[in-house]
């Protein structure tokens, strides 16, 4: 009966996962009320856009709550290309996006103001099965990983990082399959369709919740070092003040029980300041990794 759940689970999975080619046309939030001003804001596709509408659309009501006369709609993107796509053409008001993509957003007339809490959890993990026989990180040697995108820092440039200071060449050594998601990564190793794959504490923490049958059969096999986490921010052209008000709400969310029930489900304890200069660490890690690894934009 065990494998029986396992199968039903994963037909489950799929059938409300968006697969990286699907025609999916992401979707918007609730409509405003008439003569409201309407911002549109962007999520890294950290998850599919049906989990994402559901974690973070309850945010952007509440902060639209404190704010009268605007707001904030919710707009999911089918994948990472599209979400960057979007985010350097200015079209998001403010977004969420990846430490690596906030660092170039600064380049596309956007500023930082602020970022999820929990450094401590912003760091690569590699899935393996536990059934795989995989010991070493030199058994990767000839095998295939999934990551979400080439540009998720967390669960594809740090992973990588890794295993090239580990002996793996990156390049050569491996097979990197860029899966659309993270999710999608962590069925790969699931469904045994990689010897590995790498996402970040949030994702599978998540998923470890919601499927323990399916977690069981998977271990964190190795984990890298931590960086600054995903940022928050604002294109140059909406009113300080705005982005002051959007600011404290976020920031907030902490501080009321409502607001904790809605983090919990992310799962992260808080969202903080941050500015342009936060990311310095960022922008360091940006140029080893690319230097050493494989080119990236910087």
């Amino acid at each position: 009966m065990r494998w029986l759940l396992g199968a039903l689970i994963v037909l489950q999975l799929a059938g409300c996962e968006q697969p990286p080619d699907s025609p999916y046309q992401p979707g918007f939030g609730k409509q405003p009320a008439n003569n409201t001003r309407v911002y549109v804001v962007g999520i890294l596709p950290q998850h599919n856009p049906q989990r994402l509408t559901e974690l973070y659309e309850p945010i952007l009501e509440h902060i639209g709550a404190a704010i009268p006369g605007v707001h904030f709609k919710l707009e999911a993107s089918r994948d990472y290309d599209d979400f960057e796509q979007k985010l350097y053409g200015g079209h998001f008001d403010f977004a969420m996006p990846n430490p690596y993509q906030t660092v170039l957003a600064l380049k596309h007339g956007y500023h930082i103001f602020g970022k999820m809490g929990d450094d401590e959890n912003f760091r690569g993990i590699v899935l393996v099965r536990k059934d795989s026989g995989i010991r070493n990180v030199s058994d990767l040697k000839g095998k295939k990983i999934a990551y979400p995108a080439r540009t998720a820092l967390a669960s594809a440039m740090m992973p990588q990082y890794y295993l090239h200071t580990h002996g793996i060449d990156v390049n050569r050594d491996v097979e990197n399959f860029y899966v659309g998601s993270q999710e999608s990564a962590i069925m790969s190793v699931f469904r045994a369709d990689v010897a590995a794959g790498a996402t970040w504490p949030p994702p599978w923490q998540a998923f470890s919740a919601e499927h323990p049958e399916m977690a069981s059969q998977l271990e964190v096999k190795w984990q890298t070092e931590s960086l600054m986490s995903n940022g928050w921010v604002a294109r140059k052209d909406v009113p300080p003040a705005l982005t002051g008000q959007f600011a404290a709400a976020l920031f907030g969310l902490h501080a009321s029980e409502q607001g904790k029930q809605m983090l919990a489900r992310l799962p992260l304890s808080r969202f903080e300041p941050a500015s342009d200069k936060s990311y310095a660490p960022v922008r360091a890690y940006l140029e080893t990794f690319s230097r050493t690894v494989r080119p990236v934009e910087r």
